[in-house]
């Protein structure tokens, strides 16, 4: 088990070097920061003076190496557009995000799950298939269109939910939610649902492609020869053994949700990280640019070791597989 971990934690520090390279090739290749800070009508005096103040007069591994120092501290410089600390920025955006993409993970499951195990259980009757027609508008439709479509229908010709914003939110320490207040979860419906729609469509048709395959097996044929219950045969022993697939997936879709949760704040205008690097990148804003691809990455790795962890404590073919693999 500690072997295991070890390695996976090598692996995350292998992956954050690498996109840490990347960040740091931002800084050297996209624009000119000094000109961004000063402007062109700065002198040649107070160009120098600044880009030694930046480090950016010493050789490439020496910026390198003060990038990944000051990164791990949390510190990527000031934004050139606001004049902000990058990482004051991020925690003031963060808690949008967080919030966004943990309702729309758990919409999908909620929603995603059951209407798996129903599509599997009765999959020749009428509203299984009317389900699954459905489900591929979430696979086909890009999310910017949905979004979009929605706001048509439910904000303007119908009225119900406000279409842009966060609405009022409440700090909580040094969190910032609307999770209490009314106008916090009316704002957060439509974007959680545009950005739950395609990850709800790949749970449902994942558990139910695990569960057919799961009641096809041996075990579930014995099960029925013992005389168990349907109920007891199906989410006793059937759902147990097709969630694990699920945990690994629904892990990665999550991170997925966080990166991909641009193009939603971007239609909602929901203040959230996603909208800062849009228009990081509109302005050209490089350090917020680095700061947000170095935390999505660790993001992704975050919640990949913790997957790793999971399917290692549920699936007990693996232990044995390293237990194995320790005793040679």
């Amino acid at each position: 088990m500690l072997a295991f971990i070890l390695r996976r934690l090598a692996q995350a520090a292998a992956v954050m070097l690498t996109v840490a390279l990347l960040a740091f090739m931002l800084f050297r290749y996209v624009g000119d920061p000094v000109t961004i800070m000063l402007g062109q009508d700065a002198t040649e005096q107070d160009r120098v003076e600044l880009r030694q103040s930046l480090g950016l007069d010493q050789p490439a591994p020496v910026q390198f190496y003060r990038f990944v120092g000051k990164a791990v501290q949390g510190d990527f410089g000031l934004s050139l557009r606001q004049g902000q600390p990058v990482s004051t920025l991020l925690a003031e955006r963060l808690p949008a995000t967080v919030e966004l993409s943990v309702a729309a993970a758990l919409l999908a499951l909620v929603v995603g799950v059951p209407l798996g195990v129903y599509t599997a259980l009765r999959r020749r009757g009428w509203v299984a298939q009317a389900v699954l027609a459905l489900s591929l508008l979430g696979v086909s439709l890009p999310t910017f269109l949905i979004g979009i479509l929605l706001i048509l229908v439910f904000s303007v010709q119908l009225g119900w939910l406000p279409s842009y914003g966060r609405g009022d939110t409440v700090r909580v320490g040094g969190w910032s939610t609307g999770l209490l207040t009314a106008s916090g979860w009316q704002h957060l419906i439509l974007p959680a649902i545009t950005l739950s729609l395609f990850q709800l469509t790949l749970v449902l048709r994942l558990v139910r492609a695990e569960m057919l395959e799961v009641l096809r097996t041996d075990y579930i044929k014995f099960a029925h020869a013992r005389g168990l219950t349907r109920r007891a045969i199906h989410f006793g022993h059937a759902l147990k053994n097709t969630l694990v697939p699920v945990i690994t997936i629904t892990g990665l879709q999550l991170g997925g949700i966080i990166a991909f949760a641009i193009v939603t704040e971007t239609v909602f205008q929901w203040p959230g990280m996603g909208l800062l690097f849009i228009q990081a990148v509109q302005f050209a804003d490089v350090p917020v640019m680095a700061a947000y691809l170095c935390l999505i990455a660790l993001v992704f790795v975050v919640i990949n070791l913790i997957v790793d962890l999971l399917y290692f404590a549920v699936d007990p073919r693996l232990r044995g597989s390293l237990g194995r693999g320790g005793a040679h």
